[in-house]
């Protein structure tokens, strides 16, 4: 019976139709729709991997090697698990054009294949030749590059070029290829050639630099986890590392994770901006109904009958303004996707997701009601003595506990499903506690600033409009709050990501090229180290050079047992890493524990290790690790630990040993120029006519490349943060709003006492001012301690505030509030008092 009176005076009072709910619906539809956008293009691109997983990784298994091809019973066990087999190399190197006497050279990812070469999907040429045909020709072998590599070396199809000391003839353009995950992310563009036609460059001999794939496909119905095992068992001892279809691009789809958890998160932030904006229409629409609440309460409506009412149509509202921002954010990815697609390093595949609408829809849902029911229990409460007299007090200014149960309860859910959505539940509930705290800070300081401006009273004495300005804030504190949470949120979720912004661009702009090598010059044979430093060192350009044998090893055991069971997931011992030797610890490094070995020492094998990923790890002096090295296992004690700094893009190994635990084991050195702009050129024309072999590296380049992918992460991230302060905004302009008819009450009674329009004004304008001042300063601080915690603990880099940023938050604070305030003040100053003041 009560519900069904309820809905009965909830339909009734809403056919005078969205009056009052415009702001409303206008937050929750914004937040919901950056949360179904976020999740869609998520969806999007997860689908995509996994639609065209097995093309990505060029079969439906791969097993890769480091250093080193199969040998002749590996490939037999490879062949007797798959149906076929493709054997690829992969390496960097320098492709070099003579013209005029001079050459020219560009950094290249090699890509050598065999002839059974793709066994998934198809190359993509320009012009659209066969594939025997492009790399084969009437003379030198045949050879297809990216566009960007042929163009800036001046080549077209026919033209020659080398690899090493290898000639080659250039017949097409590389569009597209299959097995290309994580490619966009390599050093320098994609060439692909035979691996026989490589034989007599001198780039794939004993130690280089290079990775082995083994691209399988299986027999109908074959088992991954079964084949995988089958696999590994074959080749157990020889550092393989295994992939297969189920997670074709591992590099890929965990920087979408990373990525699409930072853009939740964000939306996560922004919908609680937009609960702001709920609480805040739900309590102006409720402000307004207050007369018929009251009079429903003299008809003898019980509490729980009013309660109910305005829940459902709360609810109605809520279910209206989900579906409204489900429609938005599952359109603008379908609209937008030829562009996402462009700008996107994977493949995507875009459609409408139930998943992440979903997702959406009970975010907002349990946000809105959540924020919502605050201002309706109370609501509940109005009494019936509103009809009589203009009360300040209408009824209670804290829910009833049953109330409070409910709100409780509703938050609880949403951390709930916030952690179980989002992937990294433990990222998620720290950055809902930050938004909450955040929150609680904003509402202190909103709280504080009624006693701030008594206290700045006394300055104004001769300043009319800035009086009334602070006497407003002081016995207006509605006002503040809601522009204080609204605008703050939104502005310190700018002023985080502001913050780690500025933190990465400093780091690469400011930090590394200061102390950046010009060149890495790899695959320097051992007989060639002498006559490479000598040349180097004698070029009057160069102010230092540095060089290190360097091996490559994969961490299988830390004290006997599998080293992912004692490091989880540390990138030490995700894949291969740098290994080298030396008899004395190199200059410039410091031991933080143990000892260095003696030189010339011959007994079992030592090694001095990174101090802290070997903290982060959990390692101490005296354990064991088992390093796998070109197929051999060499167990070795830690005898120390040292400082490596990885930042300045020196030479820097994780691991270090004793010369004669690595004897024998083929290996090429590696070396590090330093030098002027000036004499770049000439070293790397000299080195590279005299050691075809050595490929180099520039630097510079390397940072760029990692620059431009922080700046496409930062742009994204911006983009969503930028949602929310439009979110901000619009909850801004509803408390703008919901204010309007006290500013039309104020501006009359101050018209009747004498006051001008023109003082009026500017004091509407000051205190405006004044708020988003507020709100800045609070948003700064909130912004520079979420700045310190993701630097600090995510970044693992210093922090330091950016005070551009700071500043330009704080103007724009105060432009925000100006231009919602004056948009409804300027109304406000037009209307007559006599019909104002007969009103009330």
């Amino acid at each position: 019976m009560t519900l069904r009176l309820a809905w009965t005076l909830a339909r009734r009072e809403m056919r005078g139709g969205l009056a009052g709910f415009r702001i409303f619906l206008t937050c929750l539809a914004l937040a919901v729709a950056a949360l179904a956008a976020v999740g869609t293009v998520r969806a999007s691109i997860e689908a995509g991997l996994a639609r065209n997983g097995a093309a990505l990784l060029g079969g439906d298994a791969e097993v890769e090697l480091t250093y080193r091809f199969a040998t002749g019973a590996e490939r037999a066990a490879l062949d007797r698990i798959a149906s076929a087999v493709s054997e690829t190399a992969e390496f960097r190197s320098m492709a070099t054009v003579l013209r005029h006497g001079q050459s020219e050279r560009a950094l290249t990812q090699v890509k050598a294949v065999d002839d059974a070469y793709p066994l998934v999907g198809a190359v993509r040429l320009s012009p659209p030749i066969s594939w025997d045909q492009a790399l084969s020709s009437g003379g030198d072998p045949g050879a297809v590059m990216e566009r960007v590599l042929a163009e800036r070396l001046g080549l077209s199809p026919g033209d020659g070029f080398r690899l090493g000391e290898q000639a080659f003839t250039l017949t097409a353009i590389l569009d597209s290829f299959p097995d290309n995950a994580g490619e966009s992310l390599a050093l320098g563009p994609i060439t692909i050639v035979r691996t026989s036609d490589l034989a007599q460059s001198g780039l794939l001999g004993p130690g280089t630099l290079f990775e082995a794939q083994y691209r399988l496909l299986l027999p109908p119905g074959t088992d991954l986890g079964t084949a995988r095992g089958q696999a590994m068992a074959a080749l157990e001892g020889a550092g393989a590392r295994w992939r297969d279809a189920r997670d074709g691009a591992p590099g890929l789809s965990g920087f979408v994770d990373r990525l699409g958890a930072f853009l939740i998160l964000i939306g996560l932030s922004g919908l609680a901006v937009g609960g702001v904006g709920v609480s805040a229409a739900v309590r102006a629409w409720l402000d307004a109904k207050l007369p018929v609440i009251a009079t429903l309460k003299s008809l003898g409506a019980s509490r729980r009958v009013i309660f109910l009412t305005y829940l459902i149509q709360i609810g109605l509202m809520t279910a209206l303004g989900i579906m409204l921002g489900l429609a938005l954010g599952a359109a603008l990815p379908l609209l937008l996707a030829p562009v996402i697609e462009a700008r996107l390093p994977m493949p995507a595949t875009f459609g409408v997701f139930p998943g992440p609408l979903a997702e959406a829809a009970l975010y907002g849902a349990l946000a809105a009601l959540a924020f919502a029911l605050w201002p309706l229990a109370l609501a509940a409460d109005t009494r019936a003595a509103v009809l009589f007299r203009s009360a300040v007090d209408a009824g209670r200014r804290v829910p009833r506990p049953r109330y409070l149960a409910m709100i409780t309860a509703l938050a609880g859910l949403f951390l709930l499903a916030a952690a179980a959505f989002s992937g990294n539940w433990r990222l998620t509930l720290w950055t809902l506690g930050g938004v909450a705290g955040t929150l609680a800070l904003l509402a202190v300081v909103a709280l504080l600033a009624a006693p701030l401006a008594g206290g700045l009273m006394p300055l104004a004495r001769r300043r009319p409009a800035l009086r009334l300005a602070l006497g407003a804030l002081r016995t207006h504190r509605g006002d503040a709050t809601g522009v204080v949470l609204s605008l703050g949120l939104g502005l310190a979720v700018l002023a985080v990501v502001g913050q780690i912004d500025g933190t990465l661009r400093r780091a690469i702009e400011s930090e590394m090229p200061g102390v950046a090598p010009s060149f890495f010059f790899v695959d320097v044979q051992p007989d060639q180290i002498g006559d490479f430093l000598t040349l180097a060192r004698g070029n009057p350009g160069v102010s230092r050079v540095e060089a290190a044998p360097m091996l490559r090893g994969v961490v299988t055991r830390i004290n006997g047992r599998p080293a992912t069971e004692v490091a989880g997931d540390h990138w030490v011992v995700r894949g291969d890493r740098g290994l080298t030797y030396s008899d004395n610890p190199p200059s410039r490094t410091t031991i933080t524990a143990g000892e260095w070995w003696p030189a010339g020492y011959d007994g079992p094998p030592l090694i001095s290790f990174s101090a802290e990923e070997a903290a982060e790890i959990g390692l101490s002096l005296g354990d064991t690790l088992t390093v796998n090295v070109l197929g051999r296992d060499i167990t070795g004690t830690i005898a120390s630990f040292r400082q490596v700094d990885f930042r300045n893009a020196g030479i820097g190994f994780v691991m270090s040993m004793n010369p004669a635990a690595l004897q024998g084991a083929p290996h090429t050195w590696i070396a590090t120029v330093y030098a002027g702009p000036e004499a770049e050129t000439a070293i790397l024309r000299e080195i590279g006519d005299r050691w075809p072999n050595v490929t180099a590296i520039p630097v510079g380049e390397a940072i760029e490349r990692v620059a431009g992918l922080l700046a496409g992460i930062g742009a994204a991230v911006r983009w969503g943060a930028a949602a929310t302060l439009v979110t901000g905004f619009a909850v801004l302009i509803g408390t703008a709003l919901a204010a309007a008819r006290a500013r039309r009450y104020e501006a009359a009674i101050l018209k009747t006492l004498g006051a001008s329009r023109g003082l009026i004004l500017r004091s509407f304008a000051l205190r405006a001012a004044l708020l988003g001042l507020i709100a800045g300063i609070a948003a700064i601080a909130a912004g520079a301690v979420g700045g310190w915690a993701v630097a600090h603990f995510v970044l693992d880099t210093d922090h330091r505030v950016i005070w551009s940023s700071a500043v330009i938050l704080v103007a724009g604070g105060v432009i925000a509030t100006l231009a919602a305030e004056l948009a409804f003040a300027l109304r406000a100053l037009t209307v007559k008092p006599a019909a104002i003041l007969r009103s009330e």
